[in-house]
């Protein structure tokens, strides 16, 4: 354990000139020189957590990336441990600055172009798994799908080399609720999304028939039209749990055959849509993996393919950094006017929108949503913000993008997919440990000590990059790499274990009936 004495482990991470602390990356113990800093510690201060770097005086801006992350309560003195207990936030006006920082991308030549084996579908989409999935349109009906989907396990799918297996995706809404409005059509949009997804090669719905979120409808409000890839059963019409069970499984036995008909083929990295997440994170998510995930999502821009950022709570205080690359004024406006909704939305329910952090991110040493949000806006990298999409709405544009969602992780995934991602990275500092079928996860440790710990969950050590063993770029590079071989079909950790059905959750919001 460091001590005064261990100079050379006490050493600190400044993020920029302008910032009045510093990050431990060790733990450092009361007296222990920070030598780049001229400060001694004062404090104990865990590994991961902030140091004041110099005097802060009371209801001053505390600055780390050289953006304010909050105010002290008290004058701190330098080497002051500076967190929760001296802390605080209070408004303080943001210059959005609407295009200032905006610039084109200088994209490859096609002919330089990176490529992936994907499953080149039909009407031109591509998929980076192939796999037929069984979606429930209502909780009521999530038993009989995971009875269908039960049915096909790896003995029956053995002849089925070219399929990734059959999964089903219950969710815990599609009735109670107003058939309009908000909630409703989030709900809509996700199950539209998933029965759309390139990497499933079919799909069933399976509904109960007095719900609320009627298949029917489904179906005519989306232009979803039955065929061979799209079945649906309604378990009332059809007389109860095993005929639907029964017809369930002579669906997808009967979708078999021509799905496993395809086989990977080179196709441009410019079909991929990258969702970019960051779950149980920690002071070392906005050093390492959330700009590393930057650099490769910069990579993936130039190559022509699409990122998403997402978690609009997660990006408050920080939306300043994504209008100043809006490629038009709209663009912006969109950001803008989300910001404003998840005010009044949040003030509505009796929350705070600034009350984000949770115990384990605290722990590790995020103090306030704002050091959250400029530490989370990393994994957007540095191109421009070409467009702004609402929750689930399918994600068309090439280039760096935003989808409004929540901060809760498997929400804000779901949305993401729903919109097209084939392929989600997902940074850690903590070890959030869960998968997002039908897309692939890659999971992303912002911390060495934690992926040693849970090596059998994480796909990546970023951790390096705070180890000082590679810089950002390259770690960047090391990560698109992995976007290609997973693309092509590497296995993610969390697709060896077996997760990805229960993270399926559509965002509820409004009332339950």
């Amino acid at each position: 354990m460091p001590n005064a004495d261990d100079s050379a482990r006490a050493r600190t991470i400044r993020l920029n000139p302008e910032d009045n602390v510093v990050v431990a990356p060790l733990e450092l113990e009361p007296g222990a020189l920070l030598a780049q800093e001229k400060v001694s510690c004062l404090d104990r201060i865990p590994a991961g957590h902030k140091v004041a770097a110099a005097e802060i005086p009371a209801g001053e801006p505390i600055r780390k990336y050289g953006q304010i992350i909050g105010f002290a309560s008290e004058t701190i003195q330098p080497g002051r441990h500076v967190h929760t207990h001296n802390v605080v936030l209070k408004e303080f006006s943001r210059d959005y600055a609407v295009g200032t920082e905006s610039r084109p991308t200088k994209l490859l030549p096609p002919e330089e172009r990176a490529t992936f084996m994907g499953y080149l579908r039909e009407d031109g989409r591509v998929g980076t798994r192939n796999y037929i999935g069984v979606l429930p349109t209502v909780n009521c009906s999530a038993g009989a799908g995971r009875f269908i989907a039960e049915a096909f396990d790896h003995r029956l799918l053995a002849d089925y080399p070219n399929l990734d297996g059959v999964v089903n995706l219950s969710h815990g809404t599609g009735c109670g609720m107003a058939g309009y409005g908000e909630s409703f059509q989030a709900l809509q949009r996700v199950l539209d999304g998933y029965a759309r997804h390139p990497n499933f090669g079919g799909v069933l719905l399976v509904g109960l028939g007095c719900e609320v979120n009627q298949v029917d409808r489904l179906l005519e409000d989306f232009s979803l039209a039955p065929g061979f890839g799209l079945k649906t059963l309604n378990i009332q019409d059809l007389g109860g749990t095993r005929e639907t069970v029964a017809k369930g499984v002579a669906a997808v036995k009967e979708m078999l055959p021509r799905v496993n008909d395809l086989e990977r083929r080179p196709v441009p990295v410019s079909e991929l849509v990258v969702g970019l997440e960051c779950g149980g994170s920690d002071a070392y998510s906005g050093i390492s993996a959330n700009p590393a995930l930057g650099a490769a999502a910069d990579l993936l821009v130039r190559h022509g393919g699409t990122a998403v950022l997402s978690e609009t709570t997660e990006i408050y205080g920080a939306e300043h950094l994504l209008t100043r690359r809006a490629a038009k004024p709209e663009v912006a406006a969109k950001l803008i006017d989300l910001i404003h909704w998840w005010e009044e939305y949040t003030a509505r329910l009796g929350a705070e929108i600034n009350n984000n952090p949770s115990p384990g991110n605290k722990a590790g040493g995020l103090t306030t949503i704002l050091e959250k949000s400029l530490g989370a806006a990393a994994k957007g990298g540095t191109t421009d913000l070409i467009q702004v999409y609402r929750y689930a709405e399918p994600v068309t544009a090439k280039g760096f993008v935003f989808m409004d969602t929540p901060g809760y992780d498997v929400a804000s995934v779901t949305g993401m997919v729903a919109g097209g991602a084939q392929l989600v990275c997902f940074t850690t500092g903590r070890g959030t440990v869960c998968g997002f079928l039908p897309s692939p996860t890659i999971k992303l440790a912002t911390n060495s000590a934690m992926y040693n710990r849970l090596k059998e969950d994480m796909d990546l050590n970023c951790g390096r990059v705070v180890d000082g063993e590679v810089d950002i770029l390259e770690m960047g590079r090391i990560i698109f790499d992995l976007i290609i071989e997973t693309a092509s079909g590497r296995p993610t950790k969390s697709e060896a274990l077996g997760y990805g059905r229960d993270e399926f959750v559509p965002w509820q919001f409004g009332a339950v009936l």
